[in-house]
């Protein structure tokens, strides 16, 4: 007896998009989500709940979009010198909910470049890094890049970034309004030798997919859209669930694979039922076909070791992008608080230059890479307001408000080597609220990075000066140096906070240095698939959603028996 042709754990971009391909080649699917459901009804005609609104303190202090680091705590040390861990609580947790980590994203949603999938053929071997080449590359994908842009609705202005891979269609939405003081820092950057561009974004600039466009209300990043003009995911698991051969079981949090008695082939999940409080049942879903892992890379290896699938390599070469944020005090409020949280980006520090090279050099380094660099804003009221002591002087901080209306930001997402060490495992003694072991991460940056990010951080400051900021400082996520002083550095604390979790259940062609197959299928258990950001060789520097959709589209394309 089975359920489905495919169970899907995990509904963020990854499993949204392998439902819709899936449903609309007729297959049946179940998606199991561990999170609650804020997103949409499960009814015909799937309207919005409508949970969602511009609340801080439902978003970042109550969890609204899960997880409560009290009942699912994180580990983290840097290395196995700090023992079995030095943070127990928020370690760069993505949404655990309907959507995942689409719901909370402010949808910057770039393309990779052609040398970002075969970074070590063109750049070299790294010392003390795995740097590998993808099994696939950018021709592989770009049909499928196309498709997710026009599945999420992404708004771009394609031919305005040099160094932009090609395309073949143009973007389904032009771009949305420009935020001013965006407008300021890109013209600065351009007066530094840098090439500006509009962000490509999965936020409506108009009516699209029956979806309304974005009001620029400022609470973007960090926070479910009330009206639905993100795209990513609600877009793609609304139309699997139209077709009437999806079906969405939200609170269903799945601790085994189910596989057959010679241990080759998955026949479906166990899971809790985390509706029946206070002890949540136990169930299972059989499927015919295959199970897709779309946890993410942090929960998807964290389910792989507990039912021991995928081998040795499981939850190594963890790569988190290693922010670099350069922050502009201005005289004047920069107008920030309203508008999507970034509209303009720049590639350059990515690009293999002289200056680069020169860099790499005096770092005693084959070569260099940064990341792209989000023009951006500063955090909300609250966050502004934990950030001051408290006292007489307070109000006085709050209401000058240097450190959110005056405030202009860049923030990089530099390129985050592999390496074996850093890694997810699961820790030896602390448990979440259903006794599993959390997850523990193991990380510490190579000094390739810390190398790009001193490079990066002078140039940036000195932008920032020339854009009219008073005061211009740098700082990164992890931050560097004394314990004692990163516990003073507030919201961005010890571990690494970018949200872009990558590289635990690598893709390659030899099983003995991969976890998964070029078609994202594990080795050990070839019906298991693993649609997230797991799978990537490489974190490269470029915001990970819409690559970990597009090697979706392409492995659930694949599976269904279309073409790649």
């Amino acid at each position: 007896m089975t359920d489905c042709d495919v169970v899907i754990v995990g509904s963020g971009p990854g499993g949204a998009t392998t439902a819709e391909v899936l449903t609309r080649a007729g297959w049946s699917v179940v998606i199991l989500e561990k999170g609650r459901n804020h997103l949409l009804d499960l009814t015909p005609p799937f309207a919005s709940r409508r949970h969602f609104a511009n609340d801080e303190v439902a978003a970042t202090r109550r969890h609204l979009l899960g997880p409560d680091p009290l009942l699912e705590p994180r580990t983290y040390r840097r290395d196995e010198t700090d023992g079995e861990r030095i943070l127990v609580g928020e370690v760069n947790n993505l949404p655990s909910t309907v959507g995942g980590g689409g719901v909370h994203a402010d949808a910057k949603l770039p393309r990779f470049r052609e040398e970002d999938f075969h970074l070590r053929s063109t750049r070299g071997p790294m010392p003390g890094a795995a740097v590998e080449d993808w099994p696939v590359q950018y021709d592989d994908l770009e049909a499928h890049y196309a498709a997710v842009e026009i599945s999420f609705g992404v708004a771009g202005e394609a031919g305005t970034n040099p160094f932009a891979a090609p395309r073949r269609n143009d973007f389904p939405m032009p771009p949305g309004p420009d935020m001013p003081m965006a407008v300021v820092s890109a013209a600065a950057a351009q007066r530094a030798g840098f090439h500006p561009y509009r962000a490509p974004s999965g936020v409506n600039s108009v009516p699209y997919d029956g979806r309304r466009a974005c009001m620029d209300c400022g609470f973007c990043g960090g926070y479910g859209c009330p009206i639905e003009a993100k795209g990513d995911p609600v877009a793609a698991l609304r139309r699997a669930l139209i077709t009437g051969r999806c079906e969405l079981r939200p609170e269903a949090f799945v601790t085994d694979v189910l596989r057959r008695a010679d241990g080759r082939r998955a026949t479906g999940v166990r899971y809790l039922d985390l509706t029946g409080y206070p002890t949540p049942p136990v169930r299972e879903v059989h499927a015919r076909e295959a199970v897709v892992l779309a946890c993410g890379a942090f929960e998807t290896p964290r389910l792989l070791l507990r039912t021991g699938l995928g081998g040795d390599l499981v939850g190594r070469f963890l790569t988190n992008h290693f922010q670099t944020f350069t922050v502009g005090i201005f005289p004047e409020p920069t107008g920030g608080e309203r508008g999507r949280s970034v509209t303009h980006l720049h590639d350059d520090l990515m690009i293999d230059t002289p200056a680069l090279r020169a860099a790499a050099q005096s770092a005693g380094l084959p070569w260099l890479r940064g990341g792209v660099v989000e023009h951006g804003s500063g955090p909300g009221p609250i966050d502004e307001a934990s950030t001051y002591s408290a006292g007489a002087d307070h109000l006085e901080a709050m209401t000058n408000s240097a450190l959110r209306r005056r405030i202009w930001a860049f923030t990089m997402q530099g390129e985050d080597l592999p390496q074996a060490h850093n890694r997810l495992d699961l820790d030896p003694s602390v448990r979440d609220a259903w006794g599993f072991p959390a997850g523990r991460v193991t990380y510490a940056p190579h000094a390739h990075e810390r190398a790009a990010s001193a490079y990066a951080a002078p140039l940036h400051e000195a932008i920032m000066r020339d854009a009219g900021a008073q005061a211009a400082f740098s700082a990164t996520s992890p931050p560097q140096g004394d314990l004692t002083l990163q516990a003073t550095l507030g919201p961005l604390g010890i571990a690494p906070s970018s949200r872009h979790v990558m590289g635990t259940a690598r893709m390659g062609t030899d099983p003995a240095t991969s976890v998964v197959s070029p078609e994202q299928r594990l080795w050990e258990v070839d019906n298991v698939l693993v649609c997230d950001s797991s799978v990537f060789v490489t974190s490269a520097g470029y915001n990970p959603t819409l690559t970990l959709a597009a090697l979706a589209h392409r492995a659930a394309t694949l599976l269904s028996g279309g073409k790649s």
